[in-house]
């Protein structure tokens, strides 16, 4: 017996169930997801402290340490300095996002999302997506301060603009590591130690901040197979002179290849999670 002008209760062991979404649903609760992490920023604008005094400090210091040392004065540097320190604060700062995933899962959040019937990957791709606001801000803020310092890229605005999009997607696909810590870690500062472990040397031992010629053999070698140092030439070469060089799509085929591993492996840790 059913009410006038409802449907009937179909039992579920009547019903034809799934447990999969469709690619429109899962993209709608992904931005659906982004815009909660957006919401968050809004009201805890303290969260964006890194990506705005960080880019200012880190380009300031390394321009007056090394650029007398290295090109003989700042304004030589620059061209060399402004890609390396971009790429190394945007990927640094993609950090935060398997620490705050950390915290809201101890919080008891995403057991919540677990439950609702929306795609299983939208709580994670969601919060990486609004992520990229936070590299966007510390990639514009890196090119301002370059300007401000007299850096003038050779490649136009239109190059500058490519190598900043370029450096926030590998960033995002770098996330999904470190989201795959924040799910599988225990705490939050876990989190941060274990990829600030790996991130300071492959940013540093790279071609970021020196020539990779003027590097023991040894060391030079290692620069020069480094991803970082890939995606560092690859903006170099857009920034400073508009050229797509074989380095862009190393550094595009790497980010692919890291957001097809670990994107499944975090989603699948996620869903396992107790």
């Amino acid at each position: 017996m059913t009410a006038l002008g409802t449907a009937p209760i179909v039992p579920a062991s009547e019903r034809t169930l799934k447990n999969h979404t469709s690619l429109r649903q899962t993209l709608a609760n992904t931005f659906t997801m982004a815009y909660r992490g957006l919401v968050k920023i809004r009201r805890t604008p303290e969260q964006l402290f890194d990506v705005t005094f960080q880019p200012i400090i880190f380009t300031l210091m390394f321009a007056y340490i090394f650029g007398g040392a290295i090109a003989g004065d700042v304004q030589n540097y620059l061209p060399q300095l402004i890609p390396g320190i971009l790429v190394q604060t945007v990927i640094t700062t993609s950090v935060v996002t398997g620490t705050q995933l950390r915290e809201d899962m101890d919080k008891g959040v995403f057991d919540r999302f677990r439950s609702l019937p929306i795609a299983r990957i939208a709580p994670l791709s969601g919060a990486l997506l609004a992520d990229t606001l936070r590299y966007a801000i510390a990639t514009t803020l890196v090119f301002v301060m370059g300007v401000i310092m007299g850096y003038r890229p050779g490649g136009g605005f239109g190059a500058v603009v490519v190598s900043g999009i370029l450096v926030i997607v590998c960033s995002w696909a770098i996330s999904w590591i470190f989201a795959f810590f924040g799910v599988i870690a225990r705490t939050a500062s876990s989190v941060q130690g274990i990829s600030m472990l790996v991130l300071f040397p492959l940013t540093f031992l790279s071609n970021a901040y020196v020539p990779t010629s003027t590097l023991p053999d040894w060391l030079a070698w290692f620069a020069n197979i480094n991803p970082i140092s890939h995606l560092v030439t690859a903006v170099r070469d857009l920034a400073n002179t508009g050229t797509i060089s074989g380095d862009l799509w190393v550094s595009l085929l790497g980010a692919a290849v890291i957001v097809a591993v670990f994107a499944p492996l975090t989603v699948r840790a996620y869903m396992r999670k107790a």
